[in-house]
């Protein structure tokens, strides 16, 4: 469970800065009071912009000022032996042996299932189950690239390129952005000899992601948008599979834009991407859907209110995710981050108790998630300060450890 929160960290770092909080306010163009009221912890969370806004002006990486990131167990660690395997596996020993070839035993066909499987488990929150996996996954993955059949290699690097993908999602998870960073520009390597077009695009776009959780949201940007451009150029965006990776491209930029304050640009990118969503059920289907980008009217719905949450308008969230009809190939976790969003809503509109509802939900939805998610948390602490407590936040808290 966390152990710290946001004005602690906040008021650590301000001092390692040797920052007062005028100067913090005047480097990062964030009131003076907000950051009194963070670190007197008579607030305990912020909108998107204002945390990144924050993390610019201390020097550091939105990770650094958020704590400890879903993936991190109860004990508080995120480098135990798992976590040191899969990354031995990232990153093998320099001029180490090379790859042997597959065995008589191994199936490409079970490979490519056990990574989507990989895949299902990381949106559902189960890391420590993923990280188990990954290892063999990406030494199976680089025996495949060596096969003796051109298809086979070209295969191979395909596997490996999606294994290598999922190893970086679950460094980001963990905090570990650097790690998360070597292991996708491998992913992109290996995708460039892979016979999929579309791979190298989504592994940018979970390079952008990357890119937003180091607080470098200019860069996260320009290559979402970058990718995005080329998809559109050499005519992908004509069957299902590559709308959905154009899609999730340009709400990553939209993202990235909110965060940066450039809400115009954001509702633009935003607009553009939700009239192509509705063409995704109507084109050309591709193969599993566990293994491309998340793309189609609900998503874009999801986004849209998480927007509107960073854009400080809680009540057109509220209307957005009212009656909402989530598509069954939206992830868990997707359906995770739009409750926490319906709870900030509420939060911010001082509806204690439409908030509490909004949690009761996600810990029935995804209780590992919530328990290690850092806005769960800073919302329960919020509403744990407030002098009226409703019904059911007492259980909230202590499930959370904010009532300790």
């Amino acid at each position: 469970m966390a152990t710290d929160d946001l004005g602690r960290t906040l008021r650590r770092l301000r001092r390692l800065a040797s920052l007062t909080q005028e100067e913090l306010a005047e480097r990062s163009d964030v009131s003076v009071d907000v950051i009194r009221q963070l670190e007197q912890r008579r607030k305990h969370s912020a909108r998107l912009p204002t945390l990144h806004a924050l993390a610019n002006g201390l020097g550091v990486e939105l990770t650094t000022l958020l704590g400890d990131p879903p993936a991190v167990s109860s004990t508080g660690e995120n480098d135990g032996p798992r976590f040191v395997a899969v990354r031995r596996a990232v990153m093998p020993a320099l001029w180490g042996p090379a790859p042997k070839p597959p065995g008589p035993g191994f199936s490409l066909d079970r490979l490519r299932e056990q990574i989507a499987d990989g895949w299902t488990q990381y949106h559902a929150a189960e890391f420590d189950p993923v990280m188990k996996v990954l290892p063999d996954m990406i030494a199976d993955a680089r025996s495949a690239t060596v096969a003796g059949h051109d298809a086979d290699r070209g295969a191979g690097f395909a596997a490996l390129g999606k294994a290598l993908q999922l190893a970086g999602h679950v460094a980001v998870r963990m905090g570990k952005t650097d790690l998360a960073l070597i292991s996708l520009e491998r992913a992109i390597e290996a995708a460039g000899q892979s016979p999929d077009p579309l791979l190298r695009p989504m592994i940018a776009n979970s390079v952008a992601w990357t890119y937003q959780r180091q607080g470098r949201l200019a860069d996260a940007m320009s290559i979402a948008l970058h990718a995005a451009a080329g998809i559109k150029d050499c005519g992908h965006t004509g069957t299902a599979d590559g709308l959905k990776v154009w899609g999730a491209l340009t709400m990553s930029a939209a993202t990235s834009a909110a965060r940066s304050n450039d809400y115009a640009r954001a509702a633009e990118l935003m607009e553009n991407a939700e009239a192509e969503a509705a063409r995704v059920a109507r084109l050309p289907q591709g193969g599993d859907s566990r293994m491309v980008s998340v793309f189609s009217p609900s998503s874009v719905r999801i986004e849209r209110v998480r927007l509107a949450v960073q854009y400080g308008r809680p009540e057109q969230a509220l209307a957005l995710a009212k009656g909402m009809r989530l598509s069954k190939d939206v992830p868990p976790s997707w359906r995770t981050w739009l409750l926490l969003d319906v709870a900030r809503a509420h939060t911010d509109l001082g509806d204690a108790a439409g908030a509490v509802k909004a949690l009761e939900s996600l810990r029935r939805v995804a209780p590992t998630w919530m328990q290690h998610h850092t806005l769960a948390v800073a919302i329960v602490r919020d509403l744990w300060a407030l002098p009226n407590h409703p019904a059911g936040l007492g259980s909230l808290a202590g499930f959370l450890g904010v009532s300790e």
